[in-house]
């Protein structure tokens, strides 16, 4: 309790409380929503780290700050201290930081795959060779169901899906990816595929709408993996069914440049945690392991 205290007793460190108890950051990006330097924002998270009140994730060569669990008397107050930290002099300006770095992550995505749309598939699979893994992706996804796919990208798995009676639509943030895909389902003579532009995090549908939702490779790059999950179990009826699949951790360093990925990928218990904050149950998965120079996939079902 008291090491708790001590590591709370300043006034940058409750400032990074605050902006931690809302996201995941980097410590490049933790001194510019601070406005603060690099080596005064590393010597505060490590006091509050070695207070077990922050985790440090390793990506590569990034590293990734967020609240701990380890803390058991932090846990207990941490509800009041979130409340508190909102009366902070400084926290408007915090907040609107984090905003804005956030929308600099999204903004760099979206205009990667605006340059990218034509050539994504083919770059896609040079770059970061995979598994065959769609097939028991599709096995697990409901007939006669309303169906969203979330980062429709170039369509290929939506078209896959133009069956058994599924009412289909594909959200995308990318203007040109949409436009990719809309020419190939024109191509392919297929019907009543809706193709709508909008984030994941803000999906442009209404609460409980759909039966199930497929995020095929796109949890990677989103800014906020959380914010996403949360915001599909908005968009899901009641015992509704989330597929995902996703990169397992991995440790290609380039795929940020080339691939505009977020994340290296992820730990299976990171994307169990995520679900069970979100309110998802029946959580199961499964690993497709990657063959020679292949990275392995995850597959999760909840609902």
């Amino acid at each position: 309790m008291i090491e708790t205290l001590k590591a709370l007793s300043d006034i940058s460190r409750l400032r990074l409380t605050g902006i931690l108890l809302h996201g995941e950051f980097t410590v490049q990006e933790l001194t510019r929503i601070m406005g603060m330097g690099q080596s005064k924002v590393s010597w505060h998270l490590k006091i509050l780290t070695d207070a077990s009140l922050m985790t440090v994730k390793r990506q590569g060569t990034w590293s990734y700050y967020r609240i701990g669990e380890a803390n058991r008397f932090f846990s207990s107050i941490r509800e009041v201290i979130e409340k508190e930290l909102e009366r902070l002099p400084e926290r408007s300006a915090d907040s609107a930081a984090v905003a804005a770095v956030l929308d600099e992550r999204r903004r760099k995505s979206q205009e990667f795959f605006d340059r990218h749309a034509r050539q994504w598939d083919e770059l896609s699979r040079t770059l970061l060779p995979l598994p065959e893994y769609q097939e028991r992706l599709l096995a697990l996804a409901p007939d006669s169901a309303k169906l969203l796919e979330i980062g429709v990208g170039t369509g290929i798995l939506l078209m896959k899906l133009a069956n058994s009676g599924r009412e289909l639509i594909g959200v995308d943030h990318s203007p040109a990816m949409l436009e990719e895909a809309r020419r190939r389902v024109v191509q392919s003579g297929l019907s009543g595929i809706d193709l709508r532009l909008g984030e994941m995090a803000h999906l442009p549908l209404p609460d409980r709408s759909v039966d199930c939702v497929i995020a095929n490779m796109v949890l990677h790059h989103a800014a906020e993996p959380l914010a996403v999950i949360t915001e599909i179990r908005r968009v899901l009826r009641s015992g509704g069914l989330l597929l995902i699949a996703d990169l397992a951790r991995h440790e290609r360093e380039a795929a940020r440049d080339q691939l505009a990925d977020q994340w290296l990928g992820f730990e299976d218990g990171e994307l169990a945690g995520w679900l069970s904050a979100a309110g998802f149950v029946d959580i199961e998965y499964e690993r497709v392991d990657g063959g020679s120079g292949q990275e392995s996939v995850l597959i999760f079902s909840s609902k």
